[in-house]
């Protein structure tokens, strides 16, 4: 899942960072308001959901709700802030958010509250995916794969090996060009090399010889990159 952070509190939005990485979450982190809908009137399908602090310079994260639900963009939306009276949670709501967490908050509380978010959002993605003979399981980072006798074949993966497969199946019989991985997958913070997405295609490829099954993903010259359910 692609986060959205709008946090302007330098440690508080570093350590809420941290831990949704650690989750397999990919963060674009800003600090302000303007930024943010910057973000979000570019790129807002690519994100699953957002954080926004209410206090927030430039536009409040209570403006920026408003501006989504005005667009109707369904975009999940977590609103952190200090204002933890009724009436501030009550605005909150109103405005658009679908969820709100008081500061300051323990992270096992945050992470809880994005689950319930996923389990009440279609489009946000299930914990566990199923393409054909292959499942990717969000719990543990495995690749399963159902093989001809009947066995499975369990593949571990690296936190971008699985970003990359899951976006594949999702989006699976889809020529996915090169440069929509690069954006999707890759934080506005690392700034990738233009030939990132071609070399994990080649550690992917070579994970799957090494555990004697055939890779699905297909590159197709000069387009991009596609996840067969096709033999």
């Amino acid at each position: 899942m692609r986060v959205l952070l709008v946090e302007d509190e330098e440690d508080l939005g570093q350590a809420i960072k941290q831990v949704l990485v650690g989750e397999k979450y990919v963060v674009d982190w800003v600090t302000d308001g303007a930024a943010a809908w910057y973000c979000l009137e570019t790129q807002w399908t690519d994100y699953t959901v957002a954080i926004f602090d209410w206090l927030l310079p430039e536009l409040s994260g209570l403006e920026l709700c408003q501006r989504l639900r005005s667009h109707q963009n369904p975009l999940p939306v977590l609103m952190l802030t200090a204002l933890g009276q009724p009436e501030n949670r009550i605005a909150g709501l109103d405005a658009g958010a679908d969820d709100y967490l008081v500061k300051p908050f323990v992270m096992e509380e945050l992470l809880a509250r994005l689950r319930a978010l996923q389990r009440r959002s279609p489009q946000l993605k299930p914990q566990q995916l199923t393409v054909g003979a292959f499942t990717l399981d969000d719990t543990n980072t495995l690749l399963q794969v159902a093989l001809p006798n009947q066995s499975v074949q369990e593949i571990p993966l690296t936190l971008k090996e699985f970003q990359v497969l899951a976006y594949l199946m999702e989006n699976c019989d889809r020529i996915i060009p090169g440069s929509k991985l690069r954006s999707q997958l890759w934080d506005l913070d690392e700034e990738p090399i233009s030939n990132v997405v071609a070399a994990q295609i080649r550690l992917l490829r070579r994970k799957f010889a090494r555990y004697d099954c055939d890779c699905p993903i297909e590159t197709v010259p000069a387009q991009g990159y596609r996840f067969r359910t096709w033999p």
